[in-house]
């Protein structure tokens, strides 16, 4: 869907209060789309949404050709446009288009959808365009980025890569041009985007929302009025709107002009090999921003300042090596870095800042402090409340190291627990332990064949994969079945009157693909935090386990929840969720003591998926347990742990064991938990995709038949 059919205003993006650098991070794109987009990482209801589509009215117009559907420009037409060729037409100025990508939109929606009976009986490339194509020349908005589908995302990788979408069915393809600014919000708590679609994104920015009182009740005031009268509001900024119009054309206009000497593209590069982001983008795109940031204040050399701002927002996200490391740069080494390679320049050259020239810092969007030239907040034209001031947003705080708890490595071989009590030493609970380095493990499988969300683990019925066979389609026809389709349609040829070349094709004839790929899983942990796994190394394995576990569910495009027990019961410790990063924050911070309520553990899950089946019945649930097997606490607990082993079982729920026993004397008790789950049960070591030692595991529910 697109904004510009909506005849309400939009909020004013000068009425935007704070949020410094996601104004900057916009405002840079508009004055250079080559920046490549932006990200904006934020908790929810932080108004992210707000300012993106505030963007579109500041964007210049943009002039197309008449009655073209794919907004080619006059000037330069694009010669493979499925409307073209285009003759000396007239030509029309059209507002610049922001096109909206919903998360459930289909994949004809998004690249457009051929009509496959006309182009088999007529030869006629019927072509309904898509979003890709309303997009051409505009921006193109995600909201929640991280929860587009993955074959969505592929199609916006290729789109974004080559500047163009491809449209193809069973040898019929269409191309247009799709070059667009790709503008994407998300909140981090529900999940993470794939590294190679982080990349798309230019720069990124946090924001969060104030502390501050002052700046709150601005924010509430604005909306409040602007909720009250969108017209009369939109009309009260309109000055500084057109200020700040008029300030990205004079930016626009000055961007060629703008030099990046030696010494400032040498910062570039040393800056993005000091901070070991891959490949080379990082330094273009950081190129690319500082040229915009000097254009925006008004300068036509690129300084020192430009180049730090332009890697505080071109690099957070390129330096991450892993899903639980937290975006952000280390400030203090930019500006070492920058220094030492800021002092090679020629004497007498530009190492002292300039003069701001006349003009920015009096109109909209002037310069500041924090390197951004965003529009001011103070004295609104409505009479409003100056609104503070941001500061300048720290890096996040490191996790504090827990201190070090006494050892309580247990007896090796214990032939069973005394009653009444757990291990030695887990009358109390213990510090937090932090887990050992995550390693590749196998992959689980569920049994069957689903038909959930695409994803890397389980086999599944998907619009995506290799094709098994053909069906007739239910509805809308997806993926097209050719040799399938001929074969209807051939046995009626006579009957159908056929007398030229082409077949006669009739709706019935045709047959969609059925394809086989994977899907991805709720990956339910259920984590034996009591005494019995308190000993300090033997808790650094579970975690490092259990971390290589959340690791391998993030790259195959998982679900997960977590369930810790000890005590005297089970708690969720982590609900259902996409984000990885918050089950390894959950997991670092799990302290360990006290009994073993293996049965409350198992209960807990069985009534999580109880809630998760009514809310995505097609997403099929993996539990994986990990623990060493033993129940204490309660009355008859190895008992009751038998039986919600069994209720789960019952259940079908498909279940692995990671068995945590230590020592030279194993009990077993992992095995017969697995067992009981009508599951598979493996050691930590037969974890490990590269160990030796054990047969390639997935699991494999031994269940009776029915």
């Amino acid at each position: 869907m697109t904004t510009p059919h909506d005849t309400t205003p939009q909020y004013p993006f000068t009425a935007v209060v704070g949020m410094d650098d996601l104004r900057l991070a916009l405002l840079l794109n508009a004055v250079s789309p080559a920046v490549g987009g932006v990200l904006v990482r934020g908790e929810k209801g932080t108004a992210k949404s707000t300012a993106v589509r505030a963007l579109s009215a500041l964007m210049p117009a943009v002039d197309v050709v008449a009655g073209c559907r794919f907004a080619c420009a006059p000037a330069a037409p694009d010669p493979g446009c499925p409307d073209g060729p285009h003759g000396t037409g007239g030509a029309e100025e059209r507002p610049t288009r922001m096109v909206e990508l919903p998360v459930g939109a289909s994949e004809d929606r998004l690249v457009g959808a051929l009509d496959i009976e006309r182009a088999l009986s007529e030869g006629v490339k019927a072509f309904e365009p898509g979003l890709l194509a309303d997009a051409h020349r505009g921006i193109l908005y995600v909201d929640e980025v991280n929860l587009l589908h993955d074959h969505l995302v592929d199609l916006l990788l290729d789109a974004a890569a080559m500047g163009a979408s491809y449209v193809e069915r069973e040898g019929v393809s269409v191309r247009h041009a799709a070059r667009f600014l790709l503008v994407g919000t998300m909140n981090p708590e529900e999940g993470e985007l794939r590294p190679q679609l982080l990349d798309r994104f230019g720069l990124t920015v946090e924001v969060a929302a104030s502390r501050e009182p002052g700046l709150r009740v601005e924010v509430v005031r604005r909306r409040l009025a602007y909720d009250a009268d969108p017209a009369g509001f939109a009309a009260r900024w309109a000055d500084e709107e057109d200020a700040l119009r008029r300030r990205i054309a004079a930016a626009r206009a000055l961007l060629p002009d703008v030099a990046l000497g030696d010494a400032a593209l040498r910062q570039i590069a040393a800056t993005c090999a000091a901070f070991e982001v891959d490949g080379m983008r990082a330094d273009i795109v950081m190129a690319r921003t500082a040229t915009a940031l000097a254009a925006w204040a008004g300068r036509t050399e690129v300084a020192e300042e430009d180049v730090r701002q332009a890697a505080l927002l071109a690099l957070p996200h390129r330096r991450r090596r892993n899903p639980f490391d937290a975006p952000g740069l280390d400030e203090d080494k930019l500006d070492r870095t920058l220094e030492e390679f800021g002092a090679d320049q020629d004497p007498g050259g530009d190492d002292d800042p300039e003069p701001e020239p006349e003009g920015p810092d009096d109109g909209p969007g002037g310069g500041g402090p924090d390197g951004g030239g965003c529009p001011p907040q103070e004295g609104g034209p409505d009479g409003s409340v100056a609104a503070p001031e941001l500061p300048h947003q720290q890096e996040r705080e490191a996790p504090k190291e827990e201190p070090a708890a006494p050892a309580q490595d247990e007896e090796a071989g214990q032939p069973q627990e005394p009653a009444g009590q757990d291990a030695p030493g887990a009358g109390g609970e213990a510090a937090a332990v932090g887990a050992t380095e995550p390693f590749r493990t196998r992959r689980l499988d569920v049994p069957g064949l689903g038909e959930g969300a695409d994803g890397r683990r389980s086999r599944a019925r998907t619009a995506h994969g290799r094709t098994t066979g053909a069906r007739r389609p239910h509805g809308a026809l997806g993926k097209l079945h050719l040799a399938a389709t001929v074969q209807a349609a051939a046995p009626h040829q006579r009957v159908r009157g056929r007398s030229g070349p082409g077949l006669v094709v009739r709706r019935d004839d045709l047959r969609e693909a059925v394809r086989e790929g994977r899907e991805g899983n709720l990956v339910l942990f259920v984590v034996d935090a009591s005494g019995s796994m308190a000993a300090r190394k033997r808790m650094s394995a579970v975690k490092g386990a259990v971390l290589s576990l959340l690791l391998d569910a993030y790259q195959r495009r998982d679900k997960i929840g977590m369930i810790t027990f000890r005590g005297t019961g089970a708690e969720l410790a982590l609900p259902p969720t996409s984000s990885v990063e918050a089950g390894a924050a959950r997991l670092e911070q799990l302290p360990t003591g006290g009994r073993t309520p293996l049965s409350e553990g198992l209960l807990r899950a069985h009534e999580v998926l109880r809630v998760e089946r009514m809310r995505d019945a097609s997403r099929r649930p993996l539990v994986v347990v990990v623990t060493d097997g033993r129940a204490t606490g309660g009355p008859e607990p190895v008992v009751r742990a038998a039986r919600a082993a069994r209720l789960l079982a019952g259940a079908g729920t498909a279940s692995v064991v990671v068995d945590c026993e230590a020592g030279p004397v194993r009990l077993g008790l992992a095995g017969e938990l697995a067992r009981e789950l009508q599951g598979t049960a493996i050691t930590l070591d037969e974890l490990r995709a590269d160990s030796v030692s054990a047969l390639v595991r997935t699991v494999q529910g031994n269940r009776k038949a029915a």
